[in-house]
């Protein structure tokens, strides 16, 4: 910021996300409804090739409307209940919970006990195989809800409540209108995207050390026009503040500083290379043993 104060001009909402979303959130009912009466490998097709890829990218739009990208930081409470609405297409109540842990993950990035972004112990014991990997990657939705509980679980917040009894209401709505197969492409949806899947590779490219020393990396792929920019990921952590649609920008102007990092261009190859590199496993992540004061949401 000393040498690139402009960068400050980048701090401000991104006011197209609200519509970005809302546009999403039509767009997942309306092909609720188009499924509702389809053969299920039609469904089961569908859900993947494109209920997933919506439900991914929406998952990443919470990201940004965790950092307050909505409404600013001056409307906090909007750009929570803005979460919960974003949150209704995914079918299982995840905002909330989100947003706390995730503050967590920047303030003490790698503290032990503290981001639930590190797998466990068991996680890096167990899948060290090839195979093991894989089926760690399919199985990565499942690790993320459990991971909190295991590692850093909190009180239940009113907010949280609120997430939960909104997105079941719109289950139950879903399934009244029109039946299980709208609510199977919405589960299986989340579920698939979320797990193998290309733009998974996010979870992996972010922060495990392919290269001893480098803790985080950047992606500079096509896939960040469905993301949010999230693979701009140093200049994220950097400046989390800043929306994901400015961040190429902090890239152009700063670009001494993140120019000559290390980055990846292909998310698959990353999943592949996960899989197929034997000194790299879950256990591939900083961990750090956090003193002083620690302050959760």
């Amino acid at each position: 910021l000393a040498k690139h104060p402009e960068i400050k001009a980048l701090m401000k909402p991104d006011y197209n996300l609200i519509w970005v979303v809302v546009l999403m959130v039509l767009a997942q009912l309306a092909a609720f409804y188009l499924v509702k009466d389809l053969d299920w490998k039609w469904v089961i097709f569908w859900a993947y090739v494109f209920g997933s890829c919506v439900s991914h990218s929406m998952t990443l739009a919470i990201h940004e409307i965790s950092h307050n990208s909505a409404f600013g930081n001056s409307k906090a409470m909007w750009n929570r209940m803005f979460g919960i609405f974003a949150n209704l297409p995914l079918g299982l109540p995840y905002s909330i919970s989100f947003k706390r842990y995730h503050m967590d993950h920047h303030r003490y990035l790698g503290g032990d006990g503290i981001d639930v972004d590190i797998p466990t112990n068991f996680e890096g014991w167990f899948f060290c195989t090839r195979f093991r990997k894989f089926i760690w990657i399919v199985l990565q939705p499942f690790f993320y809800a459990i991971r909190p509980l295991c590692i850093n679980p909190k009180p239940i917040t009113r907010l949280e409540i609120i997430n939960l009894l909104a997105q079941l209401c719109f289950d139950v709505v879903i399934y009244y209108l029109w039946g299980v197969k709208s609510m199977f492409y919405m589960l299986a949806g989340s579920v698939l995207g979320l797990g193998l899947h290309p733009i998974s590779g996010h979870f992996i490219a972010e922060h495990y050390m392919f290269l001893k020393g480098h803790e985080t990396y950047s992606y500079y792929g096509p896939l960040n026009l469905l993301t949010f920019n999230v693979g701009y990921h140093n200049e994220h952590h950097d400046f989390p503040n800043i929306p994901g649609k400015n961040l190429p920008l902090v890239k152009k102007i700063a670009a001494e500083y993140y120019d000559n990092l290390p980055q990846y261009n292909s998310w698959i190859k990353v999943l592949y290379d996960f899989v197929m590199d034997d000194t790299i496993s879950p256990y591939s992540r900083m961990k750090r043993q956090l003193k002083g004061e620690v302050k959760q949401d």
